[in-house]
């Protein structure tokens, strides 16, 4: 159970080609998550190909944490959603991501931003 009050939303807009950006949405998720803080992670754009198997695996970034081990974590304890017209565009369904990565729509991210206690970041 949570100590916070607030929940923190990270929407990740980049992918690969912005290492250092995506490196630090995953870490900041990833920290509040280890203090304690319900995190909820948004994939957008690019971003989105992280959900699916082998993707995290094989992004490499120096001094950086394992990206799939922060994934990971986040799907233990929080929330990775994908956004639905993103995992459009690329052809990707539920079944192409990690287990536990869902997709929804912008009206369920507009939803999780305004609820009372949350904090927005875009990466």
């Amino acid at each position: 159970m949570s100590t916070h009050s607030r929940t923190l939303v990270v929407k990740l807009t980049a992918g690969v080609e912005d290492a250092e950006r995506v490196s630090q949405a995953f870490t900041v998720a990833s920290t509040a998550l280890a203090s304690g803080v319900p995190v909820s992670l948004w994939l957008t754009g690019e971003g989105s190909w992280l959900a699916v198997p082998g993707r995290a695996e094989s992004f490499d970034l120096p001094y950086a944490a394992s990206l799939a081990e922060l994934r990971d974590a986040l799907l233990a304890e929080g929330r990775v959603t994908v956004c639905t017209q993103c995992a459009a565009r690329r052809s990707l369904s539920e079944e192409d991501l990690v287990p536990g990565a869902v997709i929804r729509g912008a009206a369920a991210f507009v939803e999780e931003v305004m609820a009372e206690g949350a904090q927005a970041l875009v990466y």
